[in-house]
């Protein structure tokens, strides 16, 4: 898919940075709900729960505000996260108890008392330690487990990539030695046609080789790709197949993974069009969806699936569940292949690639 515009990358980050500043602020405000409560239960103090909320919500407050403003200094940024979190906390903690204190007093009209520390202002004190210490700690475990989360993803695309290298080992191939095979018998018969075989060859294969040395191509490139692979396989089919391929001059620069409709192109010759009795036709299309979305479909004539296989979501071989899995790693929910049968007869594949 195409890179997505600056100005959108940067909407993303700033509202990733405000998801993270309401998050830090929520639990703030609920753990300080938690230490009133708490501080409320302990002898020394056993003051008012509203008093004692009054008090650990502003020094809640002014230690949050505290670590969103740390985090945006640049050389705290350059610092290993746990070394970034310690010098945080060190920091927000006792600034946030100083502030909160004087604005609670200052707002209820009271002196100030912030030294001289006393019984409950001990456990104050401890109270916010350990509630800033935990909200790192969830702060921290969030991250790792995102961390943990991307890296899964990435060791799934790596291994979906690993297994379309492999897909190509054993597609072009055979491919390949049954179009020599034909080529050897058209070289002495019709010579004239050997040569454009092997002109739809030389195009077929620096198609794909282009194709497995990027990670994206334009649907332009694949369906040149197709058109010759049909035109090779309609040389060896002869009048049994007809295709077509319809791609809107909108779409020809639309970005997709590189031969991502070849397995069904595929799939479809051999399990519907080859062992029909007369041929069939197979189209190839793209288009775009109403939510934006791209729509790419390999429809034909040919013998259909299978009975039983009309309504199973995972109907179809390895190249069909490549595909899906493909999809499934590059896209996530968003993407989808949807094997059918099509009236009156044949079968259509549709792709669905999220805008």
């Amino acid at each position: 898919m195409p890179a997505p515009p600056l100005d959108t990358c940067a909407t993303d980050t700033q509202a990733a940075r405000l998801g993270r500043t309401l998050r830090l602020f929520g639990l703030t405000a609920l753990l300080c709900l938690l230490v009133a409560a708490v501080l409320t239960l302990i002898p020394p103090t056993a003051g008012s729960f509203w008093r004692n909320l009054w008090f650990s919500q502003w020094i809640g407050l002014w230690a949050a505000v505290a670590v969103t403003l740390l985090r945006r200094l640049p050389g705290l940024q350059r610092l290993p996260r746990r070394a970034a979190t310690a010098l945080r906390l060190a920091v927000a903690l006792p600034l946030g108890y100083v502030l909160g204190y004087a604005c609670a007093y200052a707002l209820l009209g009271e002196p100030v008392r912030v030294v001289g520390l006393r019984d409950y202002q001990v456990a104050a004190i401890v109270a916010t330690v350990l509630s800033g210490g935990f909200v790192t700690y969830l702060a921290w475990l969030r991250q790792r487990l995102a961390d943990e989360a991307a890296a899964r993803l990435l060791a799934q695309k790596l291994a979906v990539e690993a297994e379309l290298r492999m897909l190509r080992a054993q597609l072009e191939p055979h491919m390949l030695f049954n179009t020599l095979a034909n080529l050897r018998s058209l070289v002495d018969e019709e010579p004239a046609q050997a040569r454009h075989m092997i002109d739809l060859l030389i195009t077929y294969l620096r198609a794909a080789l282009a194709g497995s040395r990027t990670d994206t191509s334009t649907l332009q490139a694949e369906f040149a790709q197709l058109a010759a692979y049909l035109e090779i396989m309609a040389l060896r089919l002869g009048t049994r197949l007809r295709y077509r391929l319809e791609l809107p001059a909108a779409l020809q620069q639309a970005r997709v993974p590189p031969m991502l409709l070849q397995p069904l192109v595929e799939n479809a010759l051999k399990h519907g069009v080859e062992p029909k009795v007369g041929g069939a036709e197979l189209v190839v299309s793209a288009r775009r969806d109403d939510d934006g979305g791209l729509l790419l479909e390999v429809a034909d004539t040919g013998l259909g699936l299978a009975p039983g296989h009309e309504t199973e979501p995972e109907a179809g071989g390895y190249g069909l569940a490549h595909v899906r899995s493909r999809l499934r790693a590059l896209y996530g929910e968003g993407a989808s292949l949807q094997l059918a049968p099509r009236q009156p007869c044949g079968t259509r594949a549709r792709v669905r690639i999220p805008a």
